[in-house]
């Protein structure tokens, strides 16, 4: 089993950077991706971002791309997502996310993920 960690969540103002951090913890050997996904009230869950355990690749959701920066600290075992020019519709829970395996077609879906956090609030006022 793999354990997941989030933190960094809060309320900032519209514009603002935030850094959100994901500590892996157990069977970190299995895992090969590590995403950010996000659900805001009222709405499904969404992808954000993945990053693959090794090597520099990385996939985001046209809405943060240009803004947001996933990296992760292997030595850590941590993902980080870099949010940067917050704005008010980016305010959601936001979860990590591990996977055993990465889906070309697929990494987008919940279901390519084995392993969830219990998530980090995000809010973004204007």
């Amino acid at each position: 089993q793999v354990q997941l960690v989030e933190s960094g969540g809060r309320l900032v103002q519209a514009g603002d950077s935030l850094r959100l951090s994901c500590a892996a913890a157990g069977r970190t050997a299995t895992i090969y991706t590590m995403g950010w996904f996000r659900q805001a009230p009222g709405k499904e869950r969404e992808f954000v971002a993945v990053t693959r355990w090794s090597g520099s690749s990385a996939n985001y959701a046209d809405s943060v791309g240009g803004r947001f920066t996933i990296s992760r600290d292997n030595a850590k075992n941590t993902v980080y997502l870099q949010m940067n020019s917050l704005k008010p519709e980016d305010t959601a829970v936001y979860y990590c996310a591990a996977g055993t395996y990465y889906s070309i077609a697929n990494y987008d879906r919940d279901h390519s993920y084995e392993y969830w956090g219990q998530g980090t609030q995000v809010t973004v006022s204007s």
